[in-house]
């Protein structure tokens, strides 16, 4: 018998909630239903089924908590569908795209490349090659790098060649008999007395001249190549953006021309040559 009765109560107990809210949605209707002031709903705006579409007024007196619940749950897919129509572009509307000249930055957010011409030389002049990295010229920057070795490695073989025949000249110069470099160009076999000394000053005289001309061309080469490697820099920074197009032509076509001097106009050839 008891068990009866428990299982009784548990029944009761979960239908309830149904039962609250079989009574709310009915005392909604009924309020819907005898409202005395009716207004037609909005083109689209979602109702109902069951529930007339004449809804009381915001301000209608004596509006319960039910009916200003149920009008929420009416308005809001509205709204909602408003809210999205708004922010949604049309299809029949192309977007216009508008980018700023000013701006360091394209349409696909990457940052334009504009090097500043007097950044690349003073980083050039810091360094022979920088300017042509920052100007991302890569490419320059194995000749440069070449030329450097090249003209290093010959002025220093023009010095040490310029110092051997300074040394072997002025050693035949002297009166000193210890002195002696100058057979040091020759081999261990040559004896001193079968030598021309006057033949021998002259050659000495003229290598040495020779491989000093040639170390001081390699120095001046050096400093021409820095000043090259600055002006370079220079010029590419500012011709960055330079139309280099390689659309060519020539437009060709007749005219009249007036010669001072003369009356009569004379036929011409009116030429244009765009680059």
């Amino acid at each position: 018998m008891g068990e009866k009765i428990l299982k009784y109560i548990l029944a009761m107990v979960m239908l309830c909630p149904v039962g609250c809210d079989i009574a709310r949605a009915s005392s909604l209707a009924e309020v819907i239903q005898n409202s005395p002031e009716t207004a037609a709903p909005a083109a689209g705006e979602p109702t109902w089924q069951g529930v007339e579409e004449s809804v009381p007024a915001d301000n209608a007196p004596g509006m319960s908590e039910e009916y200003l619940d149920a009008k929420v749950l009416l308005e809001m897919p509205h709204r909602d569908s408003e809210a999205t129509d708004s922010i949604a572009p049309a299809d029949d509307e192309p977007l216009t795209v508008v980018e700023d000249p000013d701006s360091p930055y394209n349409l696909e957010g990457k940052r334009i490349f504009n090097p500043d011409p007097a950044r690349a030389v003073w980083l050039s002049a810091l360094f022979p090659g920088l300017g042509q990295i920052y100007n991302r010229r890569y490419w320059k920057l194995p000749i440069i790098v070449a030329g450097y070795m090249g003209l290093g490695y010959g002025t220093s073989w023009n010095a040490r060649m310029f110092q051997d025949y300074q040394r072997a000249y002025a050693d035949i110069m002297d009166d000193d008999p210890d002195t002696k470099s100058y057979l040091d160009f020759f081999p261990p076999t040559v004896d001193e007395s079968s030598l021309d000394k006057t033949w021998l000053t002259q050659v000495l005289k003229s290598r040495k001249d020779y491989y000093r001309r040639n170390r001081d061309l390699c120095i001046i080469c050096c400093v021409g190549l820095y000043l090259l490697a600055m002006l370079d820099a220079y010029v590419d920074a500012s011709l960055t953006h330079f139309d280099v197009s390689d659309d060519l032509s020539l437009d060709v076509a007749p005219s009249i021309l007036i010669t001072p001097g003369s009356t009569r106009p004379a036929p011409a050839l009116h030429w244009a040559f765009t680059f």
